[in-house]
């Protein structure tokens, strides 16, 4: 392949990529919708990557409300092959307070009114979500967290829940009892139309409070989230400069299963397909179907 491009999806408190050089916003048009912002262009130690702010400039878009689609869809548009995605999320563990950052390998996704496909009546694909990130972007994650003295647990289960609203107690201790390590609102559907969209996809959850479990801490407010989300959002710039870093001397491949998600996953064939569904396509399967 190409060298990589890599697209840094900034969730609540990181809303621009002031470290890149040569930056340059673009408005992107996407057949899904409006993205929530323009994307943010520039080089970091060589590397070319694109920034979008998850909720838009100001956090003006809450998360059931967020297009996905046409994030995932803008960003693709603009040669995006990799994905990291910044969020802020809260504990469902005693050993990862507040300020931790987990790099998520597992989702349970409880969102109820979002679409979660490209696909759809007319053209058919089943993609596999059994390991729904990027091992080798983890692992450069887990290495930029080390050298930038970042307090970082590889691997974890996020639990997508609806929002906007928090947890009830009752709702945090459940998920606790399946094994869910943080929860949050914005990686699902993005992580699934990221695979549709042949883009490996890593998730940085930024641990910003206990959700409501903790018995020697308040239900979680929007005060006590912000001032942990700030100092978050500092480190996790401080991330990606040193994820660049370690990009910059990995030899880079098209081993990652992602970049082929879609080789066994149309079930479509070409003369049944509806030619307006894969019109839209053209970015996010445009591989697949020309094949």
């Amino acid at each position: 392949m190409t060298k990589p491009v890599f697209g840094v999806v900034g969730g609540s408190g990181i809303y621009e990529l002031d470290s890149l050089e040569a930056p340059s916003w673009e408005t992107v048009s996407s057949p899904f919708g409006a993205p929530s912002d323009a994307i943010l262009h520039g080089r970091l130690n060589g590397l070319e990557f694109r920034f979008l702010p998850r909720h838009g400039r100001g956090h003006r878009i809450p998360p059931s409300s967020l297009n996905f689609r046409a994030n995932i869809d803008a960003l693709k548009r603009t040669g995006v092959t990799d994905i990291i995605s910044l969020s802020a999320a809260g504990s469902l563990r005693e050993d990862l307070p507040p300020g931790t950052f987990v790099l998520v390998d597992q989702f349970i996704d409880r969102t109820f009114a979002r679409v979660k496909s490209f696909f759809g009546p007319g053209l058919v694909a089943h993609v596999s979500m059994a390991h729904p990130t990027s091992d080798r972007l983890r692992r450069l994650l887990a290495e930029a967290s080390s050298t930038a003295g970042i307090d970082a647990v590889s691997g974890g289960t996020y639990l997508a829940m609806e929002g906007p609203q928090f947890s009830t107690r009752a709702e945090s201790e459940l998920y606790r009892s399946w094994g869910c390590d943080v929860i949050g609102m914005t990686n699902m559907p993005e992580a699934k139309l990221a695979r549709e969209a042949e883009i490996a996809y890593a998730s940085v959850a930024m641990m910003t409070d206990y959700d409501c479990w903790h018995p020697d801490h308040e239900a979680v407010t929007v005060e006590q989230v912000v001032g942990v989300l700030l100092d978050n959002a500092a480190r996790a710039r401080t991330l990606v400069e040193a994820f660049a870093n370690a990009a910059a001397t990995t030899d880079w491949d098209d081993s990652d299963p992602a970049y082929r998600a879609l080789d066994a996953a149309i079930i479509t064939p070409p003369e049944a397909r509806d030619p307006e569904l894969a019109k839209k396509l053209d970015a996010v399967a445009g591989r697949a179907l020309e094949a």
